[in-house]
């Protein structure tokens, strides 16, 4: 989702009476609508699976001025169309070296590996300490450890999500910036 553009609680208000006029119904939905793009993502393939269904409603929460009035049949299938795009971004952006930030490893080469680890030691001792708990454990006890690390930082699990999502995207650039600056052999 574009940096520029933040969700409101309007929007957020918007979507919930998109997806059904009783809010707790419509909360309900949401839920359900986020494990399912979860579980799409997994079954793709994806390690970042919950970013990727963050991003997902974020797109749509942002669109849904646009959408809801003119839109016929279930929000859900909007939410999955919206999610395939996101999931060719993302294959897309494979091409290009990624920071695979869950590992806290680069993938690729050597030259990357040096500079996700000058990135990692410039980020202050709070973020380095959020990214290394945040992307450790595989799968169920990554969720797990996810669950704690919020409990330990006293902030709603979404909100660590967010952060984390933001940390990472900011060592992109970083490593991204410090390989265009290594000379070519």
């Amino acid at each position: 989702m574009n940096k520029d553009s933040e969700l409101t609680q309007e929007a957020l208000d918007m979507l919930l009476m998109w997806l059904d006029p009783d809010r707790d119904r419509a909360g309900v939905k949401y839920e359900q609508i986020r494990c399912r793009l979860i579980r799409m993502f997994i079954s793709r393939g994806c390690q970042e699976a919950e970013d990727l269904a963050d991003e997902t409603i974020n797109r749509v929460t942002s669109k849904v001025r646009e959408v809801a009035d003119g839109y016929q049949g279930d929000p859900t299938l909007f939410f999955y169309g919206v999610a395939k795009k996101i999931f060719l971004e993302r294959t897309r952006r494979k091409a290009r070296p990624i920071v695979n930030a869950a590992a806290a490893e680069p993938v690729g080469s050597e030259q990357e590996f040096e500079c996700l680890t000058r990135c990692m030691q410039a980020l202050p001792a709070d973020k380095r300490y959020l990214v290394h708990e945040y992307f450790r454990e595989d799968e169920r006890a990554r969720i797990d450890n996810r669950k704690q690390l919020a409990l330990k930082l006293g902030i709603a699990i979404n909100a660590l999500r967010i952060r984390a999502h933001r940390i990472k995207a900011e060592l992109q650039i970083c490593v991204e910036k410090c390989l265009a600056e290594v000379p070519s052999v």
